[in-house]
């Protein structure tokens, strides 16, 4: 049976089944079946479905690939059953995965005579560690060399050297054993793969007669095909023999059980939620702190390493998770490039959106943004191939496979629930579960999946949570984490050393507040903050009053305002202001001279080169800002105003820079929407009816052509490719000309419809804004 035509032969619910087990086939629509089948075959599409394949269903492709010609269901357990565990049954496994490779047609035709797609082999390179076939091993041998190798070693065969020497390794157990036993210790090395070794001179001429070294013994045999001046392989045919007949060593018919530690449900999902809370507000702090303070952009692009050290002392964190912060929030459309010339990474409009949601729908964001991200943070501080240190944000940091690493990862934890699985262990399963995407890279991007989940909160003490299970399977992860976060408090405790406790995370308003009147000293379970002169001031330079902050403290503690608290924030506001800075090049100017004069007669002032202008002015050469920066360094309290003598407002001032709108949770885990898949198989069953029918155009009905509303004709189309009944249709062409159009419609996305037009007998793209109104037939 050809492969078309076994494509051609399965239902709608199995070409259904094909195209959403891989979309790219669909990408775009083929035209016909015959299209459809020419694309499952082309090397691209098999190499993808190919690394998508567990260990054992890999086998059995790898056993079929070896074999030539169409193959048994019953010699194919067999073959399959001589690797496993004798007290494995072949058969259940072996089912499945023949049931998998048939709806992913990599495999077709009866259980009698299994044959695998066209393509397939030409793909896989040294199926089961086995070289080539001996016909193809000696292809670039020359012609000459070739007779005299089959005139040594199967004298008097008919047909070409080729053709003779090809026939003789077909049954290759007389010339093995003729070699020595250091050429058979040499065969045995390379029996069970990789069937290539390096020799110096393979291309020598060497005869039965002259053979010396082992090496040479096999090759005047055949045994050893040279296939470069310094490479050898071991020919199919040889390797099966040495095997004994076997295409496996060893197959473990299921997936390796994972080791580690079981969790307790309720306490690995309360974790979570506390990480997820808290990398919540790490985000937040991040852009709130670059908002005042932006970061500059560097000119090969990124974060410096300086602001990042920077940034992670200032949200106390290690490094490697500040670097994890900033790449999601940028990969979030949280935080971008933006300011002046040089650049600046600053806080975008989106998060201002974003920060106004519930810390569940802002984590249920971060959290898809960095199972969708390819972007890897944990290569942040290593070095690329030309030696330079990777910065935070810079381009290089992009490695496409790292999303579908996460996933593969997420998934081996769901397979467990409840189990926190050391590292070797999830390696092993998923060194089982896609075989051919191994490497030092994947290993990598493997642990950097295992501790970031951590950090971010989709698994606690190692194993899945809950809402991180719902939210790699689609589900809403939000409802599900927000009865687990801790509930935000409204007040914190002060004390009379000029400190407050806050007795848990706080509400964003109040933390962003505490943030600006108070320093942090301490985080943990309890936040410490302690007030000090100069925090107190900065909330003065926000412009905030003396009596506002007094009553902010009340409304918001716990415990009665201390007395020594009331007075730091009643004296450093009366001083607060009365001296003003402006632009001389600076003054000074004071209501009270004598005040003036104490300035004036300060050692410490001599830098600053003052001049005094008036009982109540001084001017000084010094820039504004240095002249507040070295008043307030001498103990006053001096603030800057404008040129108008207004009090300039400063450290508030919060920045925006444009940006893309916050990532947005995948709803499905698949990639294609089932009204996609089954809107491409109808297309492609009327394609490959026009295709075969090769019907005549026919006319399109007398009348006036078909005019409707818009919303109308999308509904009537829309029934139509539901119900799969014919349309007429009215038409504008390119110049503008209406025409008429009997179709039967297939699919509708991105504003043009693809149907089978009768009047034309091909299958066409519709624009349907060119489309003037639908009647039925």
């Amino acid at each position: 049976m050809e492969f078309t035509e076994w494509i051609r032969g399965r239902t709608d619910e199995q070409l259904r089944a094909l195209v959403s087990a891989r979309p790219e086939l669909i990408t775009p629509v083929p035209a016909h079946l015959e299209g459809l089948a020419s694309r499952a075959a082309s090397p691209s599409a098999i190499g993808r479905v190919l690394d998508r394949l567990d260990r054992f269903t890999l086998a059995v492709v790898e056993t079929l690939a070896v074999r030539d010609g169409p193959v048994s269901k019953d010699e194919l357990r067999d073959l399959v059953g001589a690797a496993l565990d004798p007290a494995d049954d072949p058969e259940p496994a072996l089912s499945s995965a023949l049931e998998r490779l048939t709806d992913l047609a990599l495999v077709y035709g009866p259980d009698d005579a299994l044959e695998l797609g066209p393509g397939v082999r030409k793909v896989l390179d040294d199926p089961a560690g086995l070289g080539p076939r001996a016909a193809d091993a000696f292809r670039h041998h020359p012609p000459e060399q070739l007779e005299e190798m089959a005139d040594d070693i199967a004298p008097g065969t008919p047909g070409s050297g080729r053709e003779r020497l090809a026939a003789a390794l077909a049954e290759p157990a007389e010339l093995v054993e003729s070699v020595s036993p250091e050429a058979r210790a040499a065969l045995d090395q390379l029996a069970w793969g990789p069937p290539t070794g390096r020799v110096p001179n393979a291309r020598r001429e060497v005869r039965l007669a002259s053979a010396r070294s082992p090496i040479e013994e096999l090759l005047a045999r055949g045994l050893l095909a040279a296939t470069g001046e310094e490479s050898v392989t071991l020919p199919r045919e040889v390797g099966l023999h040495l095997r004994g007949g076997r295409v496996h060593r060893d197959l473990p018919a299921a997936a390796p059980r994972l080791r580690g530690t079981y969790r307790d449900r309720e306490l690995a999902d309360r974790t979570a939620a506390g990480q997820a809370f808290s990398f919540v507000r790490s985000v937040e702090e991040l852009c709130e702190r670059w908002s005042v303070e932006p970061p500059g952009v560097l000119r090969t692009g990124g974060l410096g390493v300086r602001d990042l050290k920077r940034t992670a002392a200032e949200l106390d964190l290690p490094e490697w998770v500040a670097a994890l912060v900033v790449e999601v929030a940028h990969a979030a459309g949280l935080v971008a490039a933006g300011g002046g010339v040089d650049g600046e990474w600053l806080p975008t409009s989106g998060y201002d959106l974003w920060r106004v949601r519930s810390t569940a729908d802002r984590w249920v964001t971060l959290a898809a943004t960095w199972l969708q991200t390819d972007r890897v943070p944990g290569l942040v501080g290593e070095r690329d191939d030309r030696d330079r240190p990777l910065n935070a944000l810079h381009t290089d940091l992009r490695r496409s496979s790292a999303p579908s690493v996460r996933a593969a990862t997420l998934g081996v934890l769901a397979a467990a629930p409840g189990l926190a699985p050391d590292r070797d262990s999830v390696l092993e399963r998923l060194a089982w579960e896609q075989p051919r995407r191994r490497g030092p890279l994947r290993e990598q991007l493997t642990d950097f999946a295992l501790r970031e989940a951590e950090q971010v909160g989709v698994t606690g003490l190692g194993a899945l949570s809950a809402h991180g299970r719902t939210l790699i399977e689609g589900g809403d992860a939000a409802e599900v984490l927000a009865p687990l976060l801790p509930e935000p408090v409204d007040h914190v405790l002060l004390q009379a050393d000029l400190t407050a406790v806050a007795p848990g995370p706080l509400t964003s308003e109040l933390n962003r507040w505490m943030t600006l009147t108070a320093d942090v000293e301490s985080k943990g379970g309890a936040t410490v903050y302690r007030f000090s002169e100069g925090s107190i001031r900065r909330a003065l330079d926000a412009g905030h009053g003396g009596e506002e902050l007094v009553a902010m403290l009340a409304r918001h503690s716990a415990t009665p305002v201390p007395q020594a608290l009331s007075y730091l924030v009643t004296d450093v506001a009366r001083r607060h202001g009365r001296i003003r800075v402006g632009t001389a090049s600076a003054y000074v100017r004071c209501d009270d001279p004598a005040l003036l004069d104490q300035i004036t007669a300060d050692r410490r002032s001599a830098a600053l080169r003052l001049r005094r202008l008036a009982p109540t002015v001084i001017a000084s050469r010094s820039p504004r800002a240095a002249l507040v920066d070295s008043l307030r360094a001498m103990g006053y309290a001096p603030v800057a105003e404008s040129l108008d003598g207004d009090v300039i407002i400063s450290q508030l001032e919060s920045r925006r820079t444009e940006g893309v709108a916050p990532a947005r949770a995948v709803s499905s885990s698949n990639g294609l929407d089932p009204e996609v898949t089954a809107a491409a198989v109808r297309a492609l069953r009327a394609g490959d009816a026009a295709h075969l029918a090769r019907r005549e155009p026919v006319d399109a009905p007398d009348g006036q052509v078909p005019r409707s509303p818009a919303t109308a004709t999308i509904s009537a189309l829309q029934e139509a490719i539901k119900q799969g009944v014919r349309v007429w249709i009215g038409y504008l062409d390119s110049q503008g000309n209406a025409t008429s159009r009997i179709l039967e419609p297939a699919r509708m996305e991105g504003g043009y419809l693809t149907a089978y037009d009768e009047t034309r007998a091909a299958v066409h793209r519709f624009a349907l804004h060119r489309i003037t109104g639908v009647a039925g037939l």
